[in-house]
């Protein structure tokens, strides 16, 4: 079973046990359960439901893992020519990092896939 999210102006596809880097959370702390309630989409293995725009009740349980995860390094240059003018700055943009718990889909069906040997 998988869904997609959104979250912020980005959208995820998640199911149970999945990490996930999103954008930062201010005052989250290890172990907080984060509530992801604007659901897109979910599949249960058979059957999909699609939201116009979300699906009404659904939602998706997570729990911080780290509540900063920084990104990569961006550096930013100006110069001028001949000008002797130059700036030199730096920006890393902070990160959580969540574990998915659960997805609650009401009235999905979920089929369980059988192994075959």
């Amino acid at each position: 079973m998988f869904a997609y999210i959104e979250s912020g102006s980005h959208q995820y596809r998640v199911s149970n046990g999945d990490t996930l880097i999103i954008d930062f959370i201010d005052e989250a702390k290890v172990g907080d359960p984060v509530t992801f309630d604007r659901v897109l989409l979910a599949n249960g293995g058979g059957a999909s439901l699609l939201g116009r725009p979300t699906i009404a009740g659904a939602s998706v349980a997570a729990e911080v893992v780290d509540p900063i995860v920084k990104g990569p390094k961006l550096e930013i240059q100006k110069m001028r020519r001949r000008k002797n003018y130059r700036r030199h700055t730096g920006h890393r943009q902070g990160y959580t990092q969540v574990k998915i718990t659960s997805v609650n889909v009401p009235g999905l069906q979920i089929v369980e896939a059988t192994a075959s040997a």
